[in-house]
Formats: C-alpha cells, sequence, structure tokens
C-alpha cells in the first residue's frame, strides 16, 4: 500500500512502548525506562554520547513546554480550590447538591452525565475544571470516592464526548479529511459506535468501582480535599473565626457557580474552544482567589493571595513530575522527535507512531473483520502519543484504503479509527492525558489509567465487534 520503511528507530521505539505497558502493569514508576528509552533513541539517531545526554534534558523542556497550559489551570483551579475550602464556601456551594446526590452511584452518573454535556460544547479540558471545582466535594460527601469522580469525568467527557465531538466537530472534520468523505458521513456512522463504546465503557468501570466499594480497596480520600475530614475541620473553623461570616460564605457560594455559568456562557456566544476556552476558565479562578483572600484574610490578603497560588503550583508540579519523563517519550513518536534530533527519519515519514501504524496496515489481510481490527489498533497506535487528535487523520486514511480493498465501509471503518485514537490518546489511558482530571480530583494518574484500562479495552472490543457487523 504505503510502503512505509520502518528502522531500528522505529523498532527500538516499539519495544520500549511494550516495557513501558509492562512496567505499568507491573505498577512500578515508568521514568528509568523512559529516559532509557529516550537515550537509546537519541544515540541510534545521531551517534555520539553528548547529544542523547542532551536529548534526554530537552525532551523534558519539551514535554513541560507542550503540558504547560495544562499545569497552570491544574494550579490556579487548586488555589483557588484550597481558599475555598478553608473558608468553609465549599460547604455552602455542595449543600444544594447534597439533596440531588445522596448516593456514591447517583454521584457517579451525575457527574459523568454533566461532564458529557458540557464537554460536546467546549471540550473537557474546561469541563473537567468547571466540575472539579463545583461537584467534586459533593461527590466526597456521599463516599463516592476521589478515584471515581475522575473516572467519571474522565470517561464521559475525554472518552464519549471527545470521541464523538458532535458540536463542535474538530475530530470528524480531521478524520474525514483523511478519508476523503463529508464530516456528516463520519458523524452519522459514528453515532452507533460511541453509543456502545460509552455504554459498554462506563458501566464496565462503574460495576468494577461498585465491587472494589464493597470490598473496602479503595481510598475515599483526595489528595486535594483531604481536608473534608478531620484535620482541615479545625483548619476550617479556625478561619471562620477570622475569615468571613455565613452570609458572605453563601453570597460567595452564589457567586462562584454564576461566574462559571457565565463562563460558559461566553464560550458559546464567542465561539471559545480549547485553549482560549481553558483560559477564561483559569482568569475567572484566578479573580475568585484573589477575591476571597481578600475578603477572608483584609490585610493579610495580599500575602494570602501569594500562597495560594505557591500552594496550587506546588500541587500541579507534584501531579507532573512522574508524568513529565514518559510524556517526554512519547511526544518523540510525533514532531519531537526532529524538534530534538533532527531529519533523521526516512524520507515520506509521518513520526514514528504514525509510520507503525501506517506499516501495521499495510501488512494485514483484507476484509471486515481484518478491517475492523486494524482501523481499531491503527487508531489505538496514533493515540499513543497522547494527544488523540494528531494521528487521526491516518485513521482516516487507512480507513479508505481498506474499504476501497472491501468494497464497502468507509464511514464506519472512519469512525471506529477515531473512537479508538481518541479514547486512548484523547484523555482515557495514556498518563499524562488524564491529568486534568487526575489532578482536579487530587488522584495518581496512574492509578487512574489502571482504572480505566480494563473497562476501556472492553469496550473498544465491543465497538469492533459491533464495527464488523456495520460495515
Amino acid at each position: 500500500m504505503l510502503g512505509i520503511e520502518l528502522t531500528a528507530l522505529h523498532w527500538v521505539y516499539l519495544a520500549f512502548i511494550l516495557i513501558i505497558i509492562v512496567t505499568m502493569i507491573m505498577r512500578r514508576d515508568t521514568s528509568l525506562v523512559s529516559i532509557a528509552g529516550i537515550f537509546t533513541l537519541g544515540l541510534i539517531a545521531t551517534g555520539s554520547l553528548y547529544l542523547p545526554v542532551m536529548g534526554i534534558f530537552n525532551s523534558f523542556i519539551y514535554a513541560i513546554s507542550e503540558l504547560m497550559g495544562t499545569i497552570l489551570i491544574i494550579s490556579v483551579i487548586t488555589g483557588m480550590s484550597k481558599v475555598i475550602l478553608v473558608t468553609g464556601i465549599n460547604e455552602e456551594m455542595v449543600y444544594p447538591f447534597t439533596k440531588l446526590i445522596r448516593s456514591p452511584s447517583l454521584a457517579y452518573w451525575v457527574i459523568g452525565i454533566l461532564m458529557m454535556i458540557i464537554s460536546w460544547f467546549f471540550w473537557p479540558s474546561p469541563a473537567v475544571a468547571l466540575m472539579g471545582a463545583v461537584l467534586l466535594p459533593v461527590a466526597l460527601r456521599v463516599k463516592l470516592p476521589a478515584i471515581g469522580a475522575a473516572m467519571a469525568m474522565n470517561l464521559f467527557g475525554h472518552g464519549i464526548a471527545l470521541s464523538g465531538d458532535f458540536i463542535i466537530q474538530g475530530a470528524p472534520k480531521l478524520t474525514a479529511d483523511g478519508a476523503g468523505i463529508p464530516v456528516g458521513d463520519v458523524i452519522s456512522a459514528s453515532i452507533p459506535l460511541i453509543i456502545v463504546m460509552g455504554v459498554v465503557t462506563t458501566t464496565a468501570a462503574f460495576l468494577y468501582l461498585r465491587r472494589d466499594l464493597k470490598e473496602g480497596t479503595i481510598p475515599l480520600e483526595s489528595k486535594l480535599y483531604q481536608g473534608e475530614n478531620s484535620d482541615s475541620k479545625s483548619e476550617n473553623s479556625q478561619n471562620h473565626r477570622v475569615g468571613l461570616s455565613k452570609a458572605v460564605r453563601r453570597g460567595f457560594a452564589i457567586l462562584i457557580p454564576v461566574l462559571f455559568a457565565a463562563d460558559l456562557a461566553a464560550m458559546y456566544l464567542l465561539k471559545l474552544q480549547g485553549g482560549d476556552a481553558t483560559a477564561l476558565v483559569g482568569g475567572t479562578s484566578v479573580f475568585i482567589l484573589i477575591l476571597i483572600a481578600m475578603f477572608a484574610y483584609k490585610s493579610k490578603g495580599l500575602e494570602k493571595i501569594t500562597s495560594n497560588f505557591i500552594e496550587g503550583l506546588k500541587f500541579g508540579f507534584e501531579i507532573f513530575g512522574p508524568v513529565i519523563p514518559i510524556a517526554a517519550f512519547f511526544y518523540l513518536g510525533d514532531s519531537a522527535f526532529t524538534h530534538l534530533f533532527g531529519e533523521v527519519l526516512p524520507s515520506g515519514s509521518n513520526g514514528l507512531v504514525n509510520d507503525l501504524g501506517i506499516a501495521l496496515a499495510d501488512t494485514v489481510p483484507l476484509n471486515s473483520t481484518i478491517g475492523a481490527i486494524t482501523s481499531t489498533l491503527v487508531g489505538a497506535i496514533t493515540g499513543l502519543d497522547g494527544s488523540g487528535f494528531s494521528g487521526i487523520t491516518l485513521a482516516g486514511s487507512v480507513a479508505r484504503l481498506f474499504s476501497t480493498a472491501i468494497g464497502r465501509g468507509v464511514a464506519t471503518l472512519t469512525a471506529l479509527g477515531q473512537i479508538a485514537a481518541i479514547w486512548v490518546g484523547g484523555g482515557t489511558i495514556i498518563p499524562w492525558a488524564v491529568i486534568p482530571a487526575a489532578a482536579i480530583c487530587g488522584v495518581s494518574p496512574f492509578e487512574l489509567v489502571r482504572r480505566n484500562m480494563k473497562p476501556v479495552i472492553i469496550g473498544l472490543a465491543a465497538t469492533t465487534i459491533v464495527a464488523i457487523f456495520l460495515i
């Protein structure tokens, strides 16, 4: 088909991917393996010793620069959440929701469905910030573990909503262009597949979560909201004496959701998406932090604003610390490789990850069953860079090649590749892609990936089987 030449760099990259996956399954840290992978790839690419050593550090810089927007929004939201927590405003905010959400099961489904709806309009990153600030304390209050809230936000937002992208249509536009078909065809074909993927995955995740809750194997607390228990109650009461009256706390409890609702309205009216939408939420959070700190601490407000920023940044970099090495390695699968080591890939290369995906599609026999399975695998492979979007044009191109050989099913295969790429890379089972939900909920991104892994694999298998019959 496309005749992509695989070199030693491709095979070494693939080998380290497999080693990293095994390391994660064994519940061990992946930093050393990732760094070894970066060094080895640099050594093969350049043939020198000093350039791969420099490449390790420069790959970290590249990863941090790519992730900086996410680090900052998480840090700002965390700083705001801390001041809301210690002044007791969160207690006033969550009270109305306690009437609606009275059990862990209700918390899981309500948070997930609201996350999905908001993400359809504004994409998941700003939606995570909004949902976490308002509903995470409610979930913890009714004994839904923080990891359960993170799973709900992650699977419904970065999974169902982003993989369909029915409103903004960024994902189907890219895959449709790759396949050479209208966007509407991809959206129509994706609807039954997304329903199957969404229902199977979220239900499987819920059943596993409920089982573990019954067995008592999940800690309830969140790193961010550990104060919901003993330590912060004394801190809260102390801040109440020197801080805000009940009437003022209640006023802020009304103002904060109103401000975030105004953000949603502005996003819709001004068509703000992605980074712009996240920036609006981040700026609003800074404004809320400043306002509360000045009201609560008065003459010490200036210092408290700074200290809460510092607390937020500490938390943000604590969460990202273990993730930067593995993100740096996987970014080498795309444009980062050329950026760091120069033009050493074969002519016509689309990057290590995409080359591997094309090579897979080029070597398998063609029928509807193999076509569907390979489309899923190609989509999943291209999602390994943690973007979800970088390889979906390739998924569309591969779908077109397969459908030409099979004689049918281009829209279904395109939608299937899109779903696999975004569920894998868009934020459910790649550690640095799940960071927004993990950090807002105060849980380990690696633990969130481990809990998402089995439900997502089950969902992809079920969706692929359905796609075979639809082709």
